[in-house]
């Protein structure tokens, strides 16, 4: 289950690059587009939506190494394991239910958005670029189980990983 897990995050990692590479380059297209005075409107909505989904493909994948949110603080002070792990426990519990309510209100607005279409480009539909929601909400979730699990066992171990 694990490869499985780490084989998402190694997918979504990809995802998110190809979404930043193709940021990048509709950027530098429409910067040069502008300098040589043509016109290529299309290149915002290409550059926004593809940086959201490069966000949103980060984040998740960012949860899976457990970079996404760091409170250390608190843990940093903290020499016992056991305790370490009943923090790292309770965030993990708060990070769910904030991945699940991505999931939900994810769903919700990508199918608000599903026929709307975009500004420079009215044969592309709004809804896909919102999916990147729900899907986020779902690999967050998915590893955010898998980490409280490890947790979990810590915990009973006393400590002990």
């Amino acid at each position: 289950m694990k490869k499985a897990i780490d084989m998402l995050a190694k997918i979504q990692i990809a995802v998110g690059g190809l979404f930043l590479a193709i940021f990048l380059l509709t950027v530098v297209y429409q910067m040069l587009s502008r300098y040589l005075g043509i016109a290529a409107t299309w290149t915002e909505d290409v550059s926004m939506y593809s940086f959201i989904w490069a966000t949103f493909m980060g984040a998740g994948a960012m949860v899976h190494d457990q970079r996404h949110f760091a409170f250390t603080s608190v843990t940093d002070m903290l020499k016992n394991k056991r305790a370490k792990s009943i923090i790292q426990l309770i965030i993990d519990i708060v990070m769910i239910i904030f991945a699940i309510l991505m999931i939900k209100y994810g769903v919700a607005v990508t199918k608000q958005f599903w026929n709307y279409t975009w500004n420079n480009i009215p044969s592309f539909k709004r809804g896909p670029t919102w999916m990147c929601l729900p899907i986020c909400g779902i690999t967050s979730t998915i590893y955010l189980a898998e980490l409280i699990v490890e947790e979990i066992k810590i915990i009973v171990k006393g400590g002990e990983a």
